[in-house]
């Protein structure tokens, strides 16, 4: 972890700008309002993994808001779930209000305006995962349900991503770019099922017989990812289903269509093997085969139309550490 602010290295009257700057440079700008600003004590550390970051801060009262304003003049385009290890906290975003617990996660969008505060006398504590949204493989329109929803962090798969978090923040180990880079990836896989888990909770039916087919499905394509000749007909014959009654049962649990579906997760893939540095020697073309795109330039369209560069592009600015 790096330390990059702590209120006791500054006079009292220049703690609350110089937190104000530490929190927008590492997480997201805000706006804070602190009522006592002589009496203010906050600490925050940073780990790099990647694209991920991991983020531990303590503080003492306060209320911070992120405007629209705020969010037209810089958004990262970030989700944050944070660990809340200390400190009542209330946090509002997507017409949700709520007062989050020690022991619960919460997700934020740094897309949207929110509000939070903390008011216990005793100081809070709080472990923050934040990465691209782009890399979570779920609909934005499904996890925005679970914004600024307190989710359990000390049991099930929860307890899973928490434990990983702070085993990395608390014991001291020195980690290569390449082992930081497949950490900030495991961090989002298990930020991933953790969210799932819960959006499959609430899902409609979840016991029903589709419900259930349509998640054997997507483990099935996310298996064989790399076979050129999945489509929709060979995993209706897998399934022993027909082609028409995939799709629709793709429509009605599922947000995004079979084939959307197939193409976004194989292009996250060869977005992560881009960016892997131990794979520098392989060529793009190979990446894009090895992931079931069999043909270089629709490759190459399809993954500038979904990320905004080219395959190349993308993997000169991942190695420099610009994304």
């Amino acid at each position: 972890m790096q330390l990059v602010f702590d209120s006791s290295d500054l006079p009292a009257h220049e703690r609350v700008e110089g937190w104000q700057h530490a929190t927008s440079s590492a997480l997201v700008a805000t706006r804070f309002h602190i009522g006592n600003p002589s009496a203010f004590a906050a600490r925050l550390d940073v780990m790099s993994l990647g694209a991920a970051h991991i983020t531990t801060m303590s503080y003492t009262n306060l209320f911070s808001i992120r405007t629209p304003l705020l969010i037209r003049r810089s958004d990262p385009e970030h989700y944050q779930i944070a660990f809340i290890r200390a400190g009542r906290q209330g946090i509002g975003q997507n017409r949700t209000r709520t007062l989050v617990r020690p022991g619960e996660l919460v997700l934020y969008d740094s897309s949207r305006p929110f509000e939070a505060s903390c008011t216990d006398p005793a100081p809070a504590s709080t472990i923050v995962l934040q990465f691209p949204k782009h890399l979570l493989p779920l609909p934005a329109a499904r996890v925005a349900r679970l914004l600024a929803v307190p989710l359990p962090a000390t049991r099930g798969i929860g307890r899973l991503l928490t434990r990983f978090v702070t085993t990395l923040t608390e014991d001291r180990i020195d980690f290569t770019p390449f082992d930081a880079l497949r950490l900030g990836h495991t961090a989002v896989d298990l930020t991933a099922a953790v969210l799932s888990h819960h959006l499959d909770e609430e899902a409609p039916s979840p016991g029903s017989q589709a419900h259930l087919l349509v998640l054997r499905i997507l483990s099935f394509i996310e298996e064989n990812l790399d076979r050129p000749d999945l489509d929709p007909a060979a995993i209706a014959a897998a399934h022993h289903i027909s082609v028409r009654y995939l799709h629709r049962i793709f429509q009605q649990h599922h947000v995004m269509a079979v084939t959307a579906h197939i193409r976004t997760r194989r292009l996250e893939r060869c977005r992560r093997d881009l960016a892997d540095p131990a794979l520098r020697h392989v060529s793009i073309a190979a990446i894009a085969l090895r992931w079931g795109f069999t043909r270089p330039a629709d490759f190459s369209r399809a993954f500038r139309r979904e990320k905004g560069l080219s395959p190349s592009e993308y993997r000169a600015a991942a190695h420099a550490g610009i994304i």
